[in-house]
């Protein structure tokens, strides 16, 4: 062989190495995006059903216009042993279930340091920003 046909052999595997990263890269990108998503998703499910044992009446089994004593089973989970729920995408937990206000947390299946936190104040409901939604880890 040449030289020339060489250095053709060459660059074309520094041009494929340099593709196979970027595309990992990107692919990994997406995939935290994605799991980032679902949780989100599974925290906006438990807080909707919590919303309609909100307002449902006690004598019904609901909360009576407030969050105390909700569990994650009325929230359409089911109860790990350990007052969490979990799926495929992590585990779920309500952090604070106290009159108008409600927080969850899930925490990602893949990597337990990443965390989404949704917060729900009922007196806020009607506003254009009822829910705050925070990330740690990410």
């Amino acid at each position: 062989m040449g030289n020339q046909q060489i250095l053709l052999i060459i660059l074309g595997v520094i041009v494929v190495g340099i593709a196979v990263t970027i595309a990992l890269f990107v692919f990994g990108t997406n995939s935290d995006q994605a799991s980032k998503d679902a949780l989100t998703h599974g925290c906006l499910n438990i807080v909707s059903s919590a919303q309609a044992y909100f307002r449902k009446p006690r004598m019904l089994g609901g909360g009576g216009n407030a969050f105390d004593g909700i569990e994650i089973v009325d929230c359409g989970m089911t109860d790990t042993g350990d007052g969490t729920g979990s799926d495929l995408n992590g585990t779920y937990r309500i952090i604070t279930a106290a009159g108008n206000d409600l927080v969850v947390e899930g925490i990602s299946a893949t990597n337990s340091s990443q965390m989404v936190t949704v917060a729900v104040d009922m007196n806020a409901i009607s506003s254009t920003q009822p829910y705050m939604i925070t990330y740690s880890g990410w």
